[in-house]
């Protein structure tokens, strides 16, 4: 069926009609980010509360290099945030890290 359109002497078809979505788009909510820690410190204190357990790993997470986190392991072992596991496996001795509660304390607060 054409229909006569008002601001000039043409005529528009059913087939030229815009075409409106059948379903409303829901707006997105944006997803919660956390927020990247202050320090370094804090950084790698936040790789050791979610479960990560080795150096490798930690430095793959945070990007940082082998001084960089070397030094930082350091001190969080110094001021007592972390704990260094050594186990002897098949392919030599493994270390492993863990947080201490005064370290989960200090990055949760």
């Amino acid at each position: 069926m054409a229909k006569f359109r008002g601001d000039s002497n043409s005529y528009r078809t059913d087939a030229e009609k815009p075409v409106q979505p059948k379903f409303k788009e829901f707006s997105k909510k944006p997803k919660q980010e956390f927020t990247k820690p202050p320090t370094k410190n804090m950084l790698v204190l936040g790789e050791l509360n979610r479960g990560t357990k080795t150096f490798a790993n930690i430095q793959k997470n945070t990007s940082l290099t082998n001084n960089e986190l070397d030094g930082i392991l350091e001190n969080l072992e110094k001021n007592g945030f972390l704990k260094v596991h050594h186990k002897q496996g098949m392919f030599g001795t493994k270390i492993e890290l863990y947080p201490t509660d005064k370290g989960m304390k200090e990055y949760y607060s």
